[in-house]
């Protein structure tokens, strides 16, 4: 009988140590990684990847095993103790059984899964998998669980996201640090995740920069536009900028050209024009461009107003950066001057400009460093006007009527701000 109760607790120790390395390595594995072992075709990885996909539901009854086996094992020890040596016998075994289940049932196979974790899940998947599915450990947990949430207050315990964005560009920071991938694939994701927050009011061409032409214009006069400005496409407006009637392409126009049509007016070719609201998301806009095949939308404002223009070019920059062509002549977005100061296009985004530069520039309504000069200022700035701001000096380099075309950012040495914005004569 002694022998029997003595290869129990050395059973049931020895299964705490498989449960407790089942734990900690199907805890610490991703589930991308899972699926990649599963393409790689290696042993036991078919049975890992649905662990990991409800892995809440594996854990629990992995733990609650664990608990049973330790439990167990204290038990039996403590009445074969007592049964030879006394109270005195079940106080050296408890202290006997502390030690072995630390040191042999948990901190060693712990460790190992932590060393090991692709190797530990393969290993466990298969035996986890058939422990999950049994009907009497999964029934128990579940009501055992229903019941904490019984005690606890509230309403239990919520569903949320297993990994926010936050985590997912730590991740890709320690991954480039740690050479698995390169800082413009690092780059690139914190684009993808930015795109989805991002809207059309951010993207688009502004209204001053939209290049439109009258419907009722000759399709020779058309052709001389579309070839002077390099554009495949120009919306045609009837009533000013704000009546857009439809798009013009220059395809349409090079065709009726050759066929003689030359006197005939840019309505006659016209195609009809999307138009979406400036707070409509990117990437719902670029699912639409997709579907509907389209590569132009005319922007409008809550009024109705044409507030700007976007392409299918605008939305994919916006993932991979600037696309510059061979006929692309604008001046560069941002440019270094000596003494440390910068000069920058006004309609470039103030949250970019804070990233490149590493400072925290205010942001609110304004979309632009050139909003933010016009919020500051409160009106039109005349040429080499500046205004100061978080120890930033922004002066106006090139004023075009009431439009800012380029600013000049200083850095303000040993200047402790306090938040206020303060003007600063030109």
């Amino acid at each position: 009988m002694e022998v029997v109760a003595l290869v129990a607790v050395m059973v049931l120790i020895a299964s705490a140590a498989f449960l407790a390395l089942a734990e900690t390595s199907l805890t610490h594995l991703p589930r991308s990684k899972a699926l990649a072992l599963r393409d790689e075709g290696r042993w036991g990885a078919a049975r890992l990847e649905p662990l990991l996909e409800q892995r809440e539901r594996v854990l629990n009854p992995i733990l609650f095993l664990l608990l049973v086996c330790h439990l167990s094992a204290a038990t039996v020890a403590g009445l074969l103790a007592q049964s030879y040596f006394g109270p005195l016998g079940v106080a050296g075994a408890t202290v006997a059984l502390v030690v072995v289940i630390f040191v042999c049932a948990e901190a060693a196979p712990k460790t190992y899964a932590l060393q090991h974790t692709e190797r530990s899940a393969l290993l466990v998947a298969p035996v986890v998998s058939v422990l999950a599915r049994l009907a009497p450990v999964r029934l128990l947990t579940r009501a055992l669980i229903g019941l904490s949430n019984m005690v606890l207050p509230g309403k239990g315990r919520r569903a949320g996201p297993v990994v926010s964005e936050e985590e997912l560009l730590a991740l890709a920071d320690v991954a480039v640090e740690a050479d698995v991938i390169e800082v413009e694939e690092r780059a690139l994701i914190r684009s993808i995740i930015d795109f989805g927050d991002t809207v059309v009011r951010e993207v688009m061409v502004p209204r001053p920069d939209m290049l439109t032409m009258p419907a009722d214009a000759l399709v020779a006069e058309a052709m001389e536009v579309a070839i002077a400005n390099g554009y495949s496409r120009i919306p045609l407006q009837d009533d000013g900028i704000d009546d857009i009637v439809g798009l013009v392409y220059a395809k349409d126009l090079m065709r009726a050209s050759r066929e003689g049509r030359t006197s005939a007016t840019a309505r006659t070719l016209a195609r009809s024009a999307h138009f979406v609201p400036e707070t409509k998301r990117v990437a719902e806009l670029m699912r639409e461009m997709q579907a509907d095949k389209f590569h132009m939308a005319v922007v409008i404002d809550e009024y109705g107003g044409t507030a700007g223009l976007v392409t299918l070019e605008d939305l994919i920059e916006e993932l991979v950066g600037e696309i510059v062509d061979e006929f692309d002549v604008e001046d560069p977005l941002l440019e270094p001057l000596p003494g440390g100061d910068v000069r920058v296009a006004a309609r470039m985004p103030l949250d970019e400009l804070n990233e490149i530069l590493h400072v925290s520039l205010p942001e609110g309504d304004w979309d632009t460093v050139g909003g933010l000069v016009f919020n500051l200022l409160g009106h039109v700035p005349s040429e080499g006007e500046a205004v100061r701001v978080d120890g930033h000096v922004l002066r106006a380099e090139r004023v075009q009527g009431r439009r800012i075309g380029r600013v000049r950012v200083s850095r303000i040495p040993d200047v402790a701000t306090d938040g206020a914005d303060a003007a600063e004569p030109a």
